[in-house]
This record gives structure tokens, sequence and C-alpha cells, in this order.
């Protein structure tokens, strides 16, 4: 058969390379800004666009998507062309997903940096973002699945199936997950709300990490690795195993972040025991990946590159056992809402996919501009300095989980609680102190690398169409007999189809239930909706970012319930979209917070927080003081409310505003009394009106039913 010739597209390769160690960079500066704000909040310069609530999820947003996006993407378009003999379907579409990407990333952060938000975790853009990302993802899909239908080799490798996966799971979760009704050009509400949203998102916040943060990963593990090491996978019959497997239990692994929470236990336990499942194709693959090194580790002590692929599959599986770990309801009791949980996502981060990128990086940049890397001598101290890094960042961290949740539990002979929350806040300043010079030597690390790539460019000459030649396509004869899975190798439109049936089925049997049946959500009478102020003062929360320190969620416990108050029931939070379980206490919950203090505490708290909680690590809201309230916005959140079904009164959008006044003058005077002077209109008034809401709904029930006793 004749050989055809083409080329390969390297151009794309080398732009999405470039915005990987770009990304990288800011991503990891303000990744280190913010782990500094923690024990010196001064940090934030008193300015809303850069304190903790607004810099972190710009941090995760470009860590995620920009970083990691776009080392997926440059792998990809890299190893898919090589794979499937095959140039890009269209250099027209390569583009468009390129600079499309790029802006979304752009938008991400200009609109985060406002304070524009949704308040989910990992899914914090807006509703014009969410389009412009469904766009592009399918731009992107256009032209890889182009690609593989018209490749010259007939059976599809292990690295494309999981880039088959992560295109068709990252597609229905990002989708399913951003329902919402806009009120204006950049604000929204969640289609659902209380548990069912908490469900919905950590089906969604916890697959992102699965589907966006892993699967690809592998795939480009299963292609660069093998490069690396000269050697082939170790086994094909595993990789299928972990293929699938990984697929189907992953997407139902995402309700063992909601254990001991309002939702119901069926859930709860079904999380639980597909997340312990978890575990054996995980290890599956970072098995077949460290045995591909078989009869190779003695470039492993020369090579670099491998020695950063070896870590970062390390990583893989201690993160992928600890997973299912904290999926454990008595480990979960511990661990969850204490920093264990944002060391073990660092494990992840830093150790998988920093690793995997800076490895994949220091492969690729050699390959494309014909030349060798500039100094294996730099490539060796950062992946000593990364290594180091990791366990200064780690480390401090788990031990200051296991004080903070040690502290939380503990009480006198007495029967009282041992410590107040700041005491165990306090108490673990060194720790974060540790953790900021670990991701210091990390960022360093990163650096040495850009200037390493960027000593390879300039040695080299850069090969924008590379050569290749392979013969066409062999249709399979009739009657022949192959492996069955050789069999969907061949059919892509397959593989693709029973990817989206095998990780459609978790989520439905999941989420359904708890739409259709009344008794995982129950009726609490005395939950009402919020005020016109209430609402406006919530949304204020939303945009300042507090859901990254503070929960919304007491757990059943008893030093939760001494500190807090009842424990939280699902019926409590019909009303909220989106729900605010929160993940992480840096701060209290606030769940029972309403009637706890004067409405002067909360001013004179977000004025200065050391006024009122010495040694307070809560940065300064001064700009609440001054702001005026958006009132102009309240009917259209009032009707948007109204459409998602929250009973507000017909026509009651046309008062809701003189209603929001009547409050807010209510709030105002008692502010008078305390010798306090504010205008009624100031934001400062409308989020006091929301924190001294929040729980009293619960309280009203019980005396309600005391009274009719």
């Amino acid at each position: 058969m004749q050989l055809e010739k083409f080329y390969y597209d390297n151009k794309i390769v080398k732009y999405f390379a470039y915005a990987t160690a770009l990304w990288g960079l800011v991503g990891m500066i303000v990744g280190l800004w913010v782990a500094i704000q923690i024990y010196a909040p001064g940090v934030s310069l008193d300015y809303p666009g850069t304190t903790f609530g607004r810099l972190r999820p710009i941090h995760t947003n470009a860590i995620i998507f920009a970083f990691v996006g776009n080392c997926m993407f440059t792998g990809i378009y890299y190893s898919l062309q090589r794979l499937c003999k095959s140039r890009m379907f269209s250099d027209k579409l390569s583009w468009v997903h390129f600079w499309g990407w790029q802006l979304i990333i752009v938008a991400a952060a200009v609109t985060l940096f406002l304070g524009y938000t949704t308040a989910k975790e990992y899914a914090e853009l807006e509703w014009p973002i969410d389009i412009a990302i469904t766009l592009i993802w399918v731009v992107f899909g256009i032209n890889m699945f182009g690609t593989i239908f018209k490749r010259r080799e007939s059976h599809i490798y292990v690295a494309i199936w999981f880039y088959i996966a992560t295109w068709v799971t990252v597609a229905m979760l990002h989708i399913v997950n951003s329902f919402e009704i806009p009120v204006s050009f950049l604000k929204s509400y969640s289609w659902y709300a209380g548990v069912q949203d908490a469900l919905v998102q950590w089906w969604y916040g916890h697959n992102a990490v699965a589907f966006f943060l892993t699967t690809p990963i592998l795939g480009l593990m299963y292609y660069f690795l093998p490069k690396a090491a000269n050697r082939p996978v170790y086994s094909y019959r595993l990789s299928i195993i972990h293929f699938w497997a990984l697929i189907f239990i992953y997407i139902w692994a995402g309700p063992h972040h909601l254990l001991y929470t309002a939702l119901p236990d069926w859930a709860q336990s079904l999380g639980t025991v597909f997340s312990v499942m978890l575990i054996a194709p995980s290890w599956g693959g970072m098995l077949n990946g460290l045995f591909t090194l078989r009869g190779a580790w003695d470039k492993v002590r020369e090579e670099p590159i491998l020695k950063f692929f070896v870590v970062a599959v390390t990583c893989y599986g201690m993160s992928t056992f600890e997973g299912p770990l904290l999926s454990l309801k008595n480990v979960n009791a511990i661990a969850h809402f204490t920093d264990w949980i944002i060391a073990h996502v660092h494990i992840g981060g830093l150790g998988w996919n920093g690793f995997m990128a800076f490895g994949m990086l220091y492969w690729l940049f050699p390959k494309m501009w014909n030349t060798t890397l500039y100094s294996k001598k730099l490539a060796n101290n950062h992946f000593w300095l990364g290594t180091i890094g990791i366990v200064i960042y780690a480390v401090p961290l788990y031990w200051a989980g296991f004080a903070q949740a040690d502290m939380w539990k503990q009480f006198t002979d007495e029967g009282q609680l041992k410590f107040q929350f700041l005491e165990t806040v306090t108490s673990i300043i060194p720790m974060y102190i540790s953790r900021s010079i670990g991701g210091t030597l990390y960022l360093i690390g990163a650096i040495i690398m850009v200037y390493n790539l960027y000593k390879t460019v300039q040695q080299g000459s850069f090969v924008a169409n590379e050569a290749a030649e392979a013969a066409p396509i062999e249709k399979a004869h009739a009657g022949e007999k192959e492996y069955w899975h050789r069999w969907i190798e061949r059919r892509p439109a397959t593989m693709l189809i029973l990817s989206l049936v095998v990780v459609a089925i978790g989520g439905l049997l999941e989420m359904v239930p708890t739409f259709l049946v009344k008794s995982n959500v129950p009726t609490i009478t005395s939950v009402k909706p919020y005020t016109p102020l209430e609402l406006q003062g919530r949304d204020i929360y939303i945009r300042e970012g507090c859901y990254t320190c503070h929960s919304q969620m007491v757990r059943p416990f008893r030093d939760e319930v001494a500190r807090y108050g009842e424990y939280s029931k699902a019926g409590e939070f019909v009303y909220d979209h989106p729900f605010q379980w929160g993940s992480k206490r840096t701060g209290p919950d606030l769940a029972r917070l309403g009637g706890k203090y004067p409405d002067s505490w909360h001013y004179n708290h977000m004025m200065e927080p050391s006024m009122m909680s010495p040694g307070s690590i809560m940065p300064r809201y001064g700009w609440l003081l001054e702001n005026t309230i958006d009132t102009a916005s309240t009917p259209a959140k009032i009707r948007a409310m109204q459409t998602l079904g929250v009973p507000y009164a017909e026509g009651y959008d046309a008062v809701a505003n003189q209603e929001l006044m009547q409050q807010a003058n209510t709030i105002k005077n008692n502010l008078k009394e305390a010798k306090i002077k504010t205008a009624a209109n100031t934001e400062i008034v409308a989020l006091i009106a929301y924190l001294q809401r929040l729980g009293t709904d619960i309280k009203a029930e019980k005396k309600e039913n005391t009274a009719m006793k």
C-alpha cells in the first residue's frame, strides 16, 4: 500500500505549551499570595479584588482550567496527531479553540476579581462564560473527533480512550451543573437549591477533579511516559480494566464530600461505597504506569523527565488512596472542613498534575525545536525544589488538619468546649507559614523550568510542520475475528456513546431520586424566603467569597452542636440558590449565627475584625461601609427567584425595595443606638440583615412547637 505524506501541526502545540507555562506561573503566584493571606491578612492591601475570598477562586480556576487545561490541550494536540497518524482535522478550529480558551481564562480572572461568581466551587464562572466554555468545548470536540475519524491507524490507543471520556463527561457535567437563571449580564441564580444544589455541585465539583484533572492526564501518562522511557505500556489488558472501571466508578464518588450533612443517608452511603471501590482502578492505572518503567529504572537516575513522571504517578497513587480513605465516615468526621483536605488536593495538584505537566514540557520542547534540553542540571534542580516544596507544603497541612479536628472536639471535665474556634486557628499559624515556604520553593522551581525552556528554544530551530508518512487505514474484513475491545477501538463513535452511558448511570441514579422523592427534602413550615434586604446581603456575602472560609452546615456531632447550635436539616435550604454549605472552615460555621450578636458587633467586625476578635486573621471589609446597595437590581432578583419557585407574592417585585428600606432603617436605628452612624442603603446594612437571618427559621419552629405544647 502506497504511503501518504502529510505534516503534523506543531505550531498549535507550541502556543498551548507557552500558555501552560504562563498560566502556571500566574496560578502559582496567586496561590502563594492567598496562602500568605491566611496568616498575614494585611497583604490583601484592603482592596476588594485582592482579598482571600476573591483571589482563592481565581487561583483554583487558574490552576485547573488555565494551567492544567492548557497542559491537557498541549499533550492532546501533540499526541493525537501521532497516534492517529494524521494532522488535526482543522487548523482553523485549532486556533479558534486556542484563542477562545485563553479569552475564557482572561474573562474568568477579571469577573472573579470583580466579585462576579456563582459561589459553586470549581464552577464559579457566570453564565455568559459558561456558554462560551460550552461553545469552545464543542469546537475542541469537533476537531478531536474529526481527527480520529480521518486517522490512518485502525486501532485507537489507550490515551485516546481517556481523551474521549474526558470530552463527553466534562460536557455532561458542565451543562448539568451550569443550569442557572440569569438576573443580569453577569449575575445569575442556580436552578437548583439547597440539598439538590449540593448534590449536583459535588457531583460536578468532585468530578471536575476526576474528569479534568485526572482522566486526560492519565491519557498523557499513557503516551508520554512510555515515550520518555522508550518502553511499551506494561499491560494492554490492565489499561482496559483501568479505563472502563475508572470512568464508571469515579462519577459516583462526589457525595463523599457531603457525609454527615443534610444530604439523604442513602446518597451518602452510595458515595462511600463507590469511593472505596475507586481505589482498585486508580491503583491499576498507577501500577500500569510504574511497571512500564521495568527495565528502565537505571534511566530514572539520569533523566529528570522520568523523575518528574515517577513522582507524578506516585502522587496520583497517594491521592487516589487517600480519596477513598476520606470517604470512610469515621475518617471524614475528622478530616472534613480541615486543612487535611487542602493537603490532599495539593498532593494531586502539585504532584500529579504539576509534575506531569513539567515532565511533558521538558520532553516536548527539545522534540519540537529539534535540539537537546538546555540544561539537565537545571531540570534536576527544578525536580528537587518541587519535590521538597511539595513535602514542606503538604506535611504541615496534614498536621494542621489533625490539630484542628482534635481541638474542635475536645471538652473539659465539666463538659464545656475546651477551645474557642479562634484558638484552633491561631495555634496552627506556624503550619500555614511552612505551607507558604513550600509553595515558594515550588514556584522557584517552575521559574527555573521556564528559563530552561526559553534557553532550549533559543538554541534550537522550531519545526512548525513536521513531515510524516503513513499508509491509509485498512478496512476490517468481514468475518474476521478480533478481540472485543479491538472491535470497539475501531469505532470511535461507539466508544463515545458507551463512555456517555457508563458515566451517565451514576449521575442519574444519584440525582434523580433526590429530585423526585419528596421525603429526601422534607418541608419545614417555619422556613420562609429571604426578605429583599436579606437577599441583597446574601449576594454581597457571595460576591466577597465569604463561603471560601465559612461553612453553613452544622453536622450532628456533639462538639458542633455545642459550638454552633442544632444540627442542620435538609428542609432549611429550600430557598438557597445556590447552597452555601462550604468545604473548609478557616472561620467558624455561620449556620446558626443569626441573633448571636447585636448589629453593632457585625458592623465593627467587618470594619476591623481584630477589634471584636483579637488575633483574627480575617481581612477588613471597609468598602462595605461606603458602598450603596444596588436597589435597581432588586425587582429582577425577586422575579428570578419566583421563576425558581420561591413563593413570593405576585407583584412583590414592585414593592420589594419599599420593604427593603423599611428593614434597612430598622438596622440603621439599631446601629444608631450603639453610636454608629451609617446610611440605611449601605451594603453593610444588607450584609448584617443576611447574617442575622441565618438559622433563625429553625429557632422560630422550636418556639412554635413549644407554644403548641
